[in-house]
């Protein structure tokens, strides 16, 4: 059963970067002289050696060597991109140019063979003691009884607190006048309603204080 295709983004996005800096490097170097067959290796030389400093980066990344290849090629790859968007006249390219492009199959081949022969750093192993290591001697023979150790004595108990009696609640002195008023108040409700004032109805005529409106439903005997 053949497996469903599906795009890939990043996958198409590469393949159209591949393709353009691959016409890129082949233009360039067929301005610089190199015809036919000749002119279709640069780029390919270029990117294998780009993609083979790539590849010894994923395994050694503090290998100078191989960053010193990834970088060569990875210029070569973006001089050409940039020298092919019409800063450079492809009809008349200078000749440290054409220098640069004959030279490049030599260093290529330096590089990738650098590459691909030169052994990557690897860490020393660590030794291993197949040895077992020996258990301390124990001496059997000593008789030696560690001393106790001293319990510390119980911390005294704190004495215990004898709450204070409750303070008798100072009963406040009612005035006369305020006596007689809210008497008044009394019966005038007692005799609109029939029922005698309560302490409450009372409080909230007179506006006092809890004590003081306490105290005078005390002595006028309101519940």
């Amino acid at each position: 059963m053949l497996r469903s295709i599906r795009p890939d983004a990043v996958l198409v996005q590469a393949v159209i970067a591949g393709a353009l800096s691959f016409a890129h490097l082949h233009d360039l170097a067929e301005a610089a002289g190199q015809t036919g067959w000749k002119a279709w290796a640069y780029p390919v030389s270029v990117d294998l050696l780009l993609v083979a400093a790539w590849s010894r980066l994923r395994t050694a990344r503090r290998d100078r060597s191989a960053w010193t290849w990834f970088v060569i090629a990875l210029f070569a790859s973006l001089g050409a991109n940039i020298a092919t968007a019409g800063l450079l006249d492809l009809g008349d390219v200078p000749a440290w140019l054409r220098i640069l492009v004959a030279g490049w199959p030599a260093l290529a081949f330096l590089g990738g063979t650098l590459l691909v022969h030169t052994p990557a750093a690897k860490s020393a192993p660590q030794p291993v003691d197949d040895e077992p290591a020996t258990p301390p001697e124990v001496d059997v023979t000593r008789t030696d009884t560690p001393e106790p150790t001293p319990v510390p004595a119980p911390a005294p108990a704190a004495p215990e607190l004898t709450p204070a009696p409750p303070q008798p609640t100072e009963v406040p002195t009612v005035p006369a006048a305020l006596l007689d008023h809210a008497r008044k108040l009394a019966d005038a409700h007692q005799a609109s309603t029939g029922a005698p004032m309560p302490a409450d109805t009372l409080s909230a005529r007179l506006g006092l204080p809890a004590p003081m409106t306490n105290a005078i439903a005390a002595q006028l005997q309101l519940t």
